[in-house]
């Protein structure tokens, strides 16, 4: 197996893609492939000048592209239901934007950041936006998730983070909650009989400006840069889960190369034993909408 590449991606005309954190890093190589492979593309972003800027650097990159700016505050969640109000109907929904080793800080419902905005945020969003997907092309919903979420668990007990925080463990449990979050989606979306599947990707190691609040990881990074994916390589597993007609709800793709940490290609990941657990998933379903307060109004599969 050559795995999938930039070149695999199929003519995307027709369809209307929300990409979230799409204004750089990552994000934008999403926004960028989609755009160049006929989608029109909405930019989901916090700051609407940034936003811009990048709408500018991907028309020049796509010309005659349709990119359209949609203000989003993953932390807020009254610019999450405003963002999703203003979308009618949707064939994509990539999320795919987070914060990586903040400081500890407060969020929705009361918890610790990186998980009320990596995971939070995407559960309201994504629930808000399933009538929308509903009615589109051949719909999916693609999460961005990490192999950080390998040694990770969810402290059901502690997600405000007062207890023993560290940045590596909050942020490994906030992707582990995108992955358990993905897959049972999938499970509630299929036993619904809904046309949406949900999907999972992770970009390996790749060089962004995640680590940005990190002063170590600013020494770091450039000298570990050569053995990084770039952020655009990045992309390509989430451009798989996206795109790729074998693609099926339940799957989970990331680099196809060594310890799914870099590759030119992606395929096919390893999602742990943890994140495949159906009652852990259940738990942190009926958790994560007591904390947003948004129902998918998705009944567990049986």
């Amino acid at each position: 197996m050559s795995g999938f590449t930039f070149d695999d991606i199929p003519d995307q005309t027709g369809r209307t893609a929300l990409v979230t954190g799409a204004n750089t890093g990552i994000g934008f190589h999403i926004a960028e492939m989609l755009a160049k492979n006929g989608a029109k593309v909405l930019l989901g972003c916090r700051n609407r000048d940034k936003a811009e800027s990048a709408r500018q650097d991907l028309l020049k990159l796509a010309p005659g592209a349709d990119i359209e700016i949609v203000e989003l505050d993953l932390a807020d969640m009254a610019s999450v239901r405003a963002a999703a109000e203003g979308i009618e109907s949707l064939d994509l929904l990539v999320n795919n934007a987070g914060i990586m080793w903040a400081p500890h800080a407060i969020g929705t419902g009361g918890a610790e950041m990186h998980f009320a905005v990596n995971h939070l945020g995407h559960f309201a969003l994504t629930s808000l936006l399933l009538p929308a997907l509903a009615k589109g092309k051949n719909p999916r919903v693609v999460v961005q998730s990490s192999i950080a979420h390998r040694p990770a668990s969810i402290d059901f007990e502690n997600l405000a983070g007062e207890q023993g925080y560290a940045l590596q463990k909050f942020y490994g449990q906030s992707k582990l909650a995108n992955l358990m979050f993905a897959l049972e989606l999938d499970r509630r979306l299929r036993a619904a009989g809904s046309p949406i599947a949900s999907i999972a990707c992770h970009p390996g190691v790749a060089k962004t400006e995640l680590t940005r609040q990190v002063g170590w990881a600013k020494l770091v990074m450039p000298v570990a840069a050569p053995l990084l994916n770039t952020a655009k390589q990045g992309a390509l597993p989430a451009l798989q889960a996206a795109t790729d007609p074998d693609a099926q709800g339940g799957d989970y793709y990331g680099p196809y190369g060594f310890m799914e940490a870099r590759g030119a290609t992606s395929g096919r990941a390893v999602a742990t034993a943890t994140a495949r657990d159906p009652l852990l998933a259940a738990r942190l379903w009926e958790i994560s909408k007591d904390m947003t307060g948004v129902d998918p109004h998705l009944q567990p599969a049986t």
